[in-house]
């Protein structure tokens, strides 16, 4: 899966196309993320013994898809890209940015 809890995401399709936030919790066997502010739902809870009826909103899953990485540094946003780089003495995996033909790391 491309997107990590924590990355800053861009809504790419949707009702909420264009919105950014960062994503809160992430479902890797459904393709799916939670991001803040994105994809709100309302849920109304009844009146009850020890507390008033309300409403309350709550992002929902949105597929993962509908999403792409925003970098950190720079703002850019594009593909998620693996590559591999040797520190000390060790390789490591890291993601990158594929963006008009540049990589940017993401750390």
């Amino acid at each position: 899966m491309h997107i990590k809890t924590g990355d800053k995401v861009r809504v790419m399709a949707g009702k909420d196309k264009g919105k950014e936030g960062n994503v809160l919790q992430v479902f890797p066997k459904l393709n799916r993320a939670v991001v803040e502010g994105v994809n709100l739902l309302t849920k109304h809870l009844r009146k009850q013994a020890n507390r008033v009826g309300q409403k309350i909103q709550f992002p929902s899953p949105i597929h993962t898809s509908n999403l792409q990485v925003v970098s950190s540094k720079s703002g850019n946003v594009g593909r998620i890209g693996y590559k591999r780089i040797e520190k000390d003495g060790k390789m490591r995996k890291i993601r990158v940015i594929r963006s008009k033909g540049q990589t940017e790391d993401i750390e």
